[in-house]
């Protein structure tokens, strides 16, 4: 649940955002097909987009990364 006054990322909103060839294709295709799978399997393996690349786009978006406190005895 994220704090009040902000929101979760949405599965999949960085590769709609930044317009993924492989997503596009993904949008056409109905969830579970093997159409589908087969695209979310080349998306697992060797997404086009690095890390990097998620990161800053977090960042330009606003997005924050936060974990629970741990607690240090």
């Amino acid at each position: 649940m994220p704090p009040e006054g902000y929101v979760d990322y949405k599965r999949r909103e960085f590769c709609n955002d930044v317009k993924c060839p492989l997503q596009l294709l993904l949008n056409k295709q109905q969830e579970g097909s093997p159409g589908y799978e087969e695209i979310r399997r080349i998306c697992k393996e060797n997404c086009i987009f690095s890390t990097y690349d998620f990161h800053h786009w977090l960042i330009e978006k606003g997005f924050l990364i936060v974990r629970p406190k741990k607690n240090d005895k």
